[in-house]
């Protein structure tokens, strides 16, 4: 099982302490979350650029993933948004990051709407994705929190730089199985965002295995060459225990829960 886990855990820490972090606990890759309130950011220069990249390869450490906040199925014109995108890509290809995470932010729209609008923005931003050697991956949140829902968008824009994120927690919140979740988002899983917490209605984030999310389920199918990255909310829940010290135990929980049945 490949590691990671992302920069939302440790809002606004230089990328040269995340990637100790992560060296120093044994994670080989790291989920950066791209925020003008963060080291990494749109605006970051060329040698700026550079520099990112020498801090992860110095250390072994790999981007796997930025995650930006590109809403795909949002109400208004498509050119803003594809714009935002295409930035976004061109980042990736800089930091040699294999991926980009998008969000559906479908709102209250149709469901069929909010389909389409996603889709073409998707198709239209596929090709240069391609070009640039990044795929684009819809994660399952907010409007289209199921597995189903980002596999059926994924599967009408049928690139093959367009994929999925699956977001236990919000598969988990809607009422849908694991083993359901993976059958529809496999064909087209990019990596996998795992965290853990109380209830429902009480999302501040946990140790993995200390919560109620059946990550046990969410795991046990993945290939063992697909990423599995610990989205740890800190940034929206400032009083949560602050991850680096959790950094140990928990990839010691994923292992357990992902290694091989005997």
């Amino acid at each position: 099982m490949k590691l990671a886990f992302s920069t939302l855990g440790v809002p606004g820490v230089p990328v040269a302490e995340v990637v100790r972090l992560a060296a120093g606990n044994g994670y080989q890759g790291v989920e950066l979350r791209v925020h003008p309130e963060e080291p990494v950011h749109l605006g970051l220069s060329s040698l700026e650029r550079a520099d990112v990249v020498e801090a992860f390869k110095a250390a072994g450490v790999e981007i796997v993933a930025l995650a930006g906040y590109v809403r795909v199925a949002a109400e208004g014109e498509d050119e803003p948004v594809l714009a935002e995108l295409s930035e976004l890509l061109k980042l990736a290809r800089d930091l040699g990051a294999s991926y980009v995470r998008v969000f559906p932010g479908g709102g209250e729209q149709d469901q069929d709407a909010a389909d389409a609008t996603a889709a073409r923005r998707l198709g239209a931003a596929a090709p240069a994705a391609a070009d640039l050697g990044v795929s684009i991956l819809l994660e399952t949140h907010d409007s289209h929190r199921a597995g189903v829902d980002a596999a059926r968008v994924v599967a009408t824009v049928g690139h093959p730089r367009v994929g999925a994120i699956w977001d236990v927690l919000h598969t988990w919140l809607a009422g849908e199985e694991p083993v359901a979740s993976h059958a529809v988002l496999a064909p087209h899983l990019g990596y996998v965002q795992v965290k853990d917490v109380a209830s429902a209605d009480d999302l501040t984030p946990l140790p993995l295995g200390s919560g109620v999310l059946p990550l046990d389920r969410c795991v046990d199918r993945l290939d063992p060459q697909t990423w599995v990255c610990w989205e740890y909310e800190k940034r929206w829940h400032p009083d949560a225990t602050e991850l680096p010290g959790l950094l140990g135990a928990g990839r010691e929980h994923l292992l357990r829960i992902g290694a091989p049945k005997q």
